[in-house]
């Protein structure tokens, strides 16, 4: 009999952090800096996201009798003020919505696109070689078309219900009087100086004199943030729809901004802001034991990924005799990482541009070839790609993800559901500001050298038009009576997979409520390392991994999971992680 499941052995929780033999789990908030936080229980609505101020704006909507998707526009205009740094108007995003009404699950692909005077080319120097990242990342040649703003109409024309100029309201005012710097957002202008002053650390004027001080001193938590420039645009966009960020004056402005960059100017024009569309795609959909499990498909490979997991976990034999459940627990998951993200590396990409072979990935006869491959008392190190049924010859190559981003879930009275994960890529994007809003650097997702060491071409390279491959995991559970159960995401770059699936396990699998669930320390392997949360009780395996034969690194993983569950009697339970700024309400 094959066990189908993650084991963290109940009797090793304590609360935060998984205790092993004899090693007591610190406090969160001791032994990573984090906030306690405390699941919230409602009845009718339930909305979670990584500002106070956001979740505040999508429970007025729903009380107003706003729908799901009017939540999510909603907070995401709010969002894009206050944590700019993640995500906002210039960067994309994608959303799993479910129909309660029809039973169904959409999915909704709002990518940036790489300008179409792009080519591989595109990160490498005069001799040929890649680009260094950040040498790639500031400045207008990192700069993907955005798509958020046509996402936000796309979701209001399918399924909003209150008028659209009103749910720019709230962003307005907020940008218009101002709100209070979080830590987090005072932390991340900081950081943009380290190794230099933090002038050098933005990429345009605009944005040095919104995140600075005359001095050139970053603003500091408590500090007063207006953005007036930012109202306007809402403003416009509220009243015009999102027309002029795609061919109007707004649209010109985004265009001479990502081409002025003395040092590193992009190649975007009008025309590839006015060709920009929003795409549904088919969700990547699987069991896992008695559950449904429902993902964002190509070009996120986060879908794929996860369920790849999910399926070699639920193969993999029982662990041997004498293994400590913890050990176990953490060989397995790590083991199903490093095969699901080599097949990643290698597979996933846009499919509008690559043959993308999602059913042979997900077939359950190569689920159980690759999970033949794990060794319960061996590392494999650094996993090779399958050979999935369909699959076509392609080179390998890694893309820079880093994490930034941002995620947010609903659920309305009526059952509908969004779950919501968007970015402008690298914290504060390409570094360019323009009207109030940062600019991605989304394009630097994609692999850097068009070929792989083998000269085989890379399936995530850089074309003309095309979507770079994302983590990005929007998801959606489903029970075995097909009612939702749950909705997740996180972000954190290509982490975001690992933080999801270990949130899911550990509900599904172990049995634990949602805030537990999610501040259970992060770890697993990116098919490299593999990476335990530094201050928690995992670094107490350390030693007996190593003996397996892993490479560790011991860092700060910093998701920031937003989860909404059906609560056994009724209504929704909603939390979010303890280790960023995000909250849960509802009513």
């Amino acid at each position: 009999m094959r066990c189908p499941c993650l084991i963290l052995a109940a009797a090793l929780w304590l609360g935060g952090p998984v205790a092993v033999a004899d090693a007591p789990a610190p406090a969160p908030e001791a032994a990573s800096g984090w906030t306690p936080k405390t699941a919230v229980q409602a009845r009718e609505f339930m909305v979670a996201a990584a500002h106070p101020l956001a979740v505040e704006t999508g429970r007025d909507v729903i009380r107003r009798g706003g729908s799901a998707a009017d939540a999510a526009i909603a907070m995401q205009l709010v969002l894009g003020l206050v944590e700019p740094q993640s995500s906002g108007l210039g960067g994309g995003a994608f959303v799993l919505y479910w129909d309660a009404a029809a039973g169904q699950v959409k999915s909704l692909d709002g990518r940036e696109t790489a300008p179409m005077e792009a080519d591989g080319r595109l990160f490498l120097d005069a001799d040929g070689q890649p680009l260094a990242f950040l040498d790639a990342v500031i400045g207008g040649r990192s700069v993907g078309v955005p798509g958020t703003p046509k996402l936000l109409a796309e979701l209001h024309r399918r399924w909003g219900r209150l008028p659209w100029a009103e749910l720019f309201a709230p962003a307005i005012r907020l940008a218009r009087e101002g709100f209070p710097v979080s830590p987090r957002l005072a932390g991340a202008i900081a950081a943009l100086g380290d190794g230099g002053s933090h002038r050098d650390g933005f990429g345009n004027d605009a944005a040095r004199e919104l995140f600075l001080h005359a001095d050139g001193t970053p603003l500091r938590a408590g500090e007063r943030l207006v953005n007036p420039a930012y109202a306007d645009t809402l403003a416009t966009l509220a009243t015009e729809g999102v027309g002029p960020f795609y061919q109007g004056a707004i649209a010109e402005d985004i265009v001479r901004t990502v081409g002025s960059h003395a040092a590193n100017p992009g190649r975007m024009s009008t025309g590839d802001l006015a060709a920009y569309t929003v795409r549904e795609r088919v969700p990547v959909c699987a069991p896992y034991r008695q559950w449904r499990v429902c993902g964002m498909g190509p070009p996120s490979s986060g879908g794929v990924t996860l369920l790849q997991m999910l399926g070699i976990l639920e193969r993999l034999p029982p662990p041997p005799a004498g293994q400590p459940p913890a050990l176990a627990a953490l060989h397995r998951f790590a083991e199903a990482g490093r095969l699901a993200y080599a097949d990643r590396e290698r597979y996933l990409a846009d499919p509008d541009y690559a043959l993308v072979p999602v059913e042979g990935l997900l077939d359950p006869d190569y689920l159980e070839v690759r999970a033949g491959l794990f060794d319960a008392q061996r590392s494999l190190g650094r996993a090779a790609a399958g050979s999935p049924p369909g699959a076509p010859s392609r080179g390998e190559a890694r893309a820079t993800e880093l994490p930034s981003t941002s995620h947010l879930v609903i659920v309305d009275r009526d059952g509908n559901a969004v779950s919501m994960t968007t970015t402008i890529e690298n914290g504060f994007g390409s570094r360019l500001l323009v009207r109030g809003f940062l600019l991605n650097n989304e394009l630097t997702d994609f692999a850097f050298a068009p070929t792989g060491a083998d000269g085989q071409p890379v399936a995530n390279r850089v074309e003309p038009g095309k979507r770079p491959r994302s983590s990005m995991a929007p998801t959606l559970v489903f029970g075995p009576d097909g009612r939702l159960l749950l909705a997740l995401g996180s972000p954190g770059g290509s982490s975001i997979i690992n933080y999801v699936a270990k949130t899911l396990l550990a509900v599904l699998d172990d049995h634990l409520d949602l805030q537990a669930a999610i501040d259970r320390p992060n770890f697993g392997s990116r098919n490299g390392p593999t990476e335990l949360e530094a201050g928690t009780a995992l670094t107490a395996e350390a030693d007996a991994l190593r003996a397996l034969g892993h490479e560790l690194r011991i860092l700060e993983l910093n998701s920031g999971v937003q989860a909404i569950r059906r609560a056994a009697g009724g209504g929704w339970i909603g939390a979010a992680d303890a280790r960023r700024e995000g909250r849960a309400g509802g009513e």
